[in-house]
């Protein structure tokens, strides 16, 4: 994905394209490098997340709200949204980080999305980088279960097999339909041993990963 592109998936076009370029470069490339950037959009972020998760559950205390942040802000949750956005093929990487599979390494991709957020922050503002970011999470704050609030449907459904002596669930993509910015994406979650299948919805694999476990976590609690 080139940077245009990037743009287009992240819903904010950079003035100064400079400071993408340096969210975008690890430091093994050189500098200037995306270090500072990761550590302001770490703290955005955070900002961000805490006023969402704050305005979408009114009667949660604040241990309840810290915990469900610190899911959403985890380097498993980022680094799914970098390969959503293509962040690898973006990256800038030094020689030997590149041959040793940088593109592709999950904290190299989270710090990178923090380090986007940084550089939306310097670039447009603090609205800006919440619109950027809100783009992003809100599918995924709207889909939490305050019934399970430290597991996600994927996190369940696993556990549940497990705990049965069953094979875990295979997901596979079915569809992917819409523009980068404004992607639909159709998983199909399938457990083997008893063909059972279930599909998905949503504007990220991730998001539609979990409805397809959700429904089939909801099939084998019957």
């Amino acid at each position: 994905m080139d940077r245009p592109r990037l743009q287009e998936a992240l819903g904010y076009r950079f003035h100064r394209p400079a400071l993408l370029d340096q969210a975008l470069t690890h430091r093994s490339f050189g500098v200037p490098h995306n270090e500072r950037l990761e550590y302001l959009g770490d703290s955005v972020l955070s900002c961000v997340i805490a006023a969402a998760l704050y305005d979408h559950f009114p009667t949660l205390k604040e241990g309840e709200l810290s915990r469900l942040r610190a899911n959403l802000v985890r380097e498993q949750t980022l680094h799914e949204l970098a390969l959503q956005l293509g962040v690898g093929e973006a990256l800038k990487l030094g020689e030997g980080e590149s041959r040793s599979g940088g593109h592709a390494r999950p904290s190299i991709l989270a710090d990178a999305v923090e380090a986007i957020f940084g550089a939306v922050f310097l670039d447009g503002g603090f609205e800006a980088a919440q619109q950027a970011i809100l783009g992003l999470f809100r599918p995924l704050v709207e889909a939490i279960d305050l019934q399970k609030p430290g597991k996600d449907p994927k996190t369940r459904l696993q556990e549940l097999l497990q705990g049965q002596g069953r094979p875990l669930p295979r997901y596979t993509v079915l569809a992917t339909r819409g523009a980068a910015h404004n992607q639909t994406f159709e998983v199909e979650c399938v457990v083997s041993d008893c063909a059972l299948r279930t599909t998905g919805t949503g504007n990220s694999r991730r998001v539609a990963e979990q409805a397809a476990a959700r429904e089939a976590y909801e099939q084998l609690s019957r």
